[in-house]
């Protein structure tokens, strides 16, 4: 599943000739604005946020950290479980 969606994000940025402007730089740069973005819903507390916004901000997140971590030439699945090793580490169980 995780692959599909990896292909589809690659394939819909290639067939609109982003890849050169999607460089490491601006894609860490976009995860940071989408991210603001996202916070934005929850500025005035979380019970006031637009789900439908929230979705689409969040999503745009995830669409830019996984074109970023392709580009990289990282497995998301071997970074994720590798940094959920490291907080089990930092935050054992009691």
């Amino acid at each position: 599943m995780l692959e599909d969606i990896m292909k589809e994000i690659i394939k819909f940025r290639d067939e609109r000739g982003w890849k050169e402007t999607d460089t490491v730089e601006s894609l860490a740069k976009s995860i940071f604005v989408e991210a603001g973005e996202l916070l934005e819903n929850f500025q005035w507390g979380d019970m006031s946020y637009d789900e439908k916004n929230v979705k689409d901000e969040l999503a745009d997140v995830i669409l830019y950290s996984l074109a970023l971590a392709h580009d990289l030439g990282f497995d998301v699945r071997t970074i994720t479980k590798d940094k959920l090793k490291k907080n089990a580490q930092k935050y054992p169980l009691k």
